[in-house]
């Protein structure tokens, strides 16, 4: 069975795009070499990394921060997962911000844990990322964008195009100077040609809708 690797050449992945995509290659060459290596190095937990991403949904850095500052206080512990959420009930959690939904999508991924139905990161090493999406997307409150960022800023996973992402398609749209944003569909055939490193891809595609935008920095990603 096939192990991979957290992370990938990003020298091999810069020429690659550059030599396949002209328009991508020209930002890519002003913008210079991006280096997410440092988030691969990182040990994490894949159910605390989820629960960390439940709290953080449609909420400004700063006020998820504070939530879960106030959740790891109440429980005692930095990290996130089944014995520790156990700790607090669901009267507590809400007084620390969490919301109701966020309240149920958080039991639900503690009974998964529980049950041993979330992957460790040993079993992801075998796993085809399509295999981990089918896993982890079951879980309330996650879905298919949610484990994608995991893949890309977690595991290092070289190929992954997150086709619903507003910013990497509006990305698409700056470097071929459309009229309007692609669809996810077409935005997957666009990335055809960026293979095998559509993780690497979208990293710039993300950067070229900030500076499109003229962001005073690049906005942060789930789990980066």
């Amino acid at each position: 069975m096939p192990r991979h690797s957290r992370g990938f050449d990003t020298e091999a992945a810069f020429a690659h795009l550059s030599r396949r995509d002209r328009r991508l290659g020209r930002w890519m060459e002003k913008l210079g070499p991006l280096a997410p290596e440092q988030g691969w190095r990182r040990s994490f937990d894949p159910a605390d990394a989820l629960a960390r991403a439940i709290l953080y949904q449609q909420l400004s850095g700063k006020a998820a921060s504070t939530i879960v500052g106030r959740v790891e206080t109440a429980i005692g512990s930095a990290r996130l997962h089944a014995d520790t959420l156990s700790r607090i009930d669901d009267a507590a959690l809400r007084a620390c911000g969490v919301s109701g939904n966020k309240t149920l999508a958080l039991r639900d991924l503690a009974l998964r844990e529980s049950r041993g139905e979330i992957p460790t990161l040993r079993q992801m090493s075998t796993m085809h990322h399509d295999d981990i999406v089918a896993a982890l997307v079951p879980i309330r409150g996650i879905g298919r964008w949610t484990v994608e960022m995991m893949l890309m800023f977690r595991l290092g996973r070289p190929d992954i195009l997150p086709i619903d992402d507003l910013g990497i398609r509006k990305g698409a749209q700056v470097i071929d100077k459309a009229v309007a944003m692609p669809t996810p569909k077409e935005l997957a055939a666009r990335g055809e040609k960026w293979g095998p490193y559509r993780t690497y891809a979208s990293l710039y595609l993300w950067r070229i809708a900030d500076s499109g935008a003229q962001a005073k920095e690049p906005t942060k990603r789930s789990q980066e």
